[in-house]
């Protein structure tokens, strides 16, 4: 996965985090959380407030 597999990120960290509103999730530890995945590979230099704004706001489509 790569940061603009916001979808599929979402989709991994809804699983991995099933009781955390992604509202709350600070965007430092949304980028850890993030890189942590283990199907993840991608530079963290290439990742951005609006890459994770996206990817908070996947997480939140898929608690829908």
């Amino acid at each position: 996965m790569k940061w603009t597999d916001t979808i599929d990120i979402a989709i991994e960290l809804s699983e991995a985090h099933p009781d955390v509103d992604p509202i709350t999730v600070r965007f430092t530890d949304l980028q850890q959380w993030v890189m942590a995945l283990p199907e993840f590979d991608d530079d963290p230099e290439h990742c951005g407030e609006r890459i994770l704004e996206a990817i908070q706001m996947a997480w939140l489509d898929e608690l829908d």
